[in-house]
């Protein structure tokens, strides 16, 4: 895919933001101990049959089934520094939408960040290393409708080389990314030095 200079620009600024940090740049106050890995640095599963976006809605709840995992949708911005927010590490258990990108189910690239743990507990994406190609992630949006996404592909990528291009480039069709932490811990920076990336596509709506 090419992108204009504009576009690119503006994904290396994105870069800038995203180097470090817990399911997006902010450091969390995790545990410990090392976070999860994947069996493999990629993960890839075959195509999968998109259906065409959906108009535009506010999210509301996440559900995966295959991960046991369910919470509400609070849109989130940046902080004052230009990094992404995330929700606060004393509620590992609320998942946030990045309210700057695109709505999920909407035509571009939508994303959903999590925390693996926090304050003792486990976080609403602990299991995120779980998930394999072919699962399936529903957000419950405004409008009734539920945007149903099938994986396709996971990624554990170092945070000082996040895909900012593959993450939150445009696409022209409805795509998620769930983002959380994982890998060593580094204890002198207190974080993750790793992300994992879920990528899913739009295949229904219910």
């Amino acid at each position: 895919m090419r992108f204009t200079t504009s576009v690119r620009a503006a994904l290396l600024g994105l870069l800038l933001v995203l180097a470090t940090g817990c399911g997006g740049p902010e450091p969390a106050s995790p545990g410990p101990h090392d976070g999860p890995v994947l069996s493999s640095p990629s993960i890839v599963g075959g195509p999968v049959t998109q259906i065409p976006p959906l108009a535009p809605a506010v999210p509301k709840d996440l559900r995966i089934d295959a991960i046991d995992a369910s919470s509400t949708l609070i849109p989130l911005g940046k902080n004052a520094d230009r990094t992404v927010s995330v929700p606060p590490v004393d509620q590992p258990m609320q998942a946030s939408w990045y309210r700057l990108g695109a709505q999920p189910g909407t035509a571009g690239a939508a994303v959903i960040l999590g925390h693996v743990n926090g304050g003792g507990r486990d976080g609403i994406f602990a299991r995120l290393h779980e998930l394999k190609p072919g699962d399936q992630v529903k957000v419950s949006r405004a409008d009734g409708l539920t945007a149903l996404f099938t994986v396709t592909r996971l990624d554990q990528v170092a945070k000082s080389a996040f895909p900012t291009e593959a993450v939150y480039a445009p696409t022209p069709g409805a795509e998620l990314r769930l983002i959380t932490c994982g890998g060593s811990f580094d204890s002198d920076r207190r974080s993750y030095r790793d992300n994992i990336i879920v990528y899913a596509e739009l295949t229904g709506v219910a």
